[in-house]
């Protein structure tokens, strides 16, 4: 069974290293194995707020933008959302990309690679978990806070962490097929 794992990029900000987190990501769950990975970029989507008239439940999208990111959704069995901390918060563009749509998260577990000062993303991390579940995400609990991140950029532009974090990531991504191979049945088309 094939499993796509969704890694979604946060952030929207002029000047985020999201992409170079998640582009580690991206890599670290290719050398997992467990998933076919694919990389989406929120800025790439270009998802205005909530400008659907009707609810999304109803899955009745006017908007190329809405069917484009329902389908990329729509499609995946797990998720990894890379997040930074913006105000203790997680950003305004990631959960307004969670509101937009409803039925495509339920019954996918997701994943949370959070990146901060000191704390590491972890409260927006917190946040983003509570509003997966809202719409039937399942939010696992392992997930890989970056503290100070920025010492894991090299000159470069790479980014490496150490070997707790890439432990931390492969537990995650274990734990994310697990639950995607459990869930899937209840996702897919008969």
């Amino acid at each position: 069974m094939t499993l796509k794992l969704k890694v979604i990029t946060g952030s929207t900000r002029p000047g985020r290293v999201g992409p170079t987190v998640a582009k580690w990501a991206v890599q670290a769950a290719e050398a997992n194995g467990k998933f076919e990975v694919e990389a989406v970029d929120l800025a790439d989507m270009n998802l205005p707020l909530l400008d659907e008239a009707n609810h999304p439940a109803m899955q009745k999208y006017e908007h190329e933008h809405t069917k484009r990111w329902s389908a990329i959704i729509g499609d995946a069995d797990a998720f990894v959302f890379v997040t930074p901390e913006y105000d203790f918060f997680a950003p305004a563009a990631l959960v307004n990309a969670v509101q937009v749509l409803l039925k495509e998260w339920k019954y996918k577990p997701a994943g949370v690679v959070s990146y901060g000062g000191i704390s590491g993303g972890l409260r927006s991390a917190q946040v983003l978990r509570g509003l997966l579940g809202n719409v039937g995400a399942v939010a696992i609990p392992q997930g890989v806070p970056l503290p100070l991140f920025s010492q894991y950029i090299s000159d470069d532009g790479t980014f490496t962490p150490n070997e707790k974090v890439t432990e931390g990531a492969e537990a995650m991504f274990d734990e994310l097929a697990r639950w995607a191979g459990a869930l899937k049945p209840l996702h897919s088309p008969a």
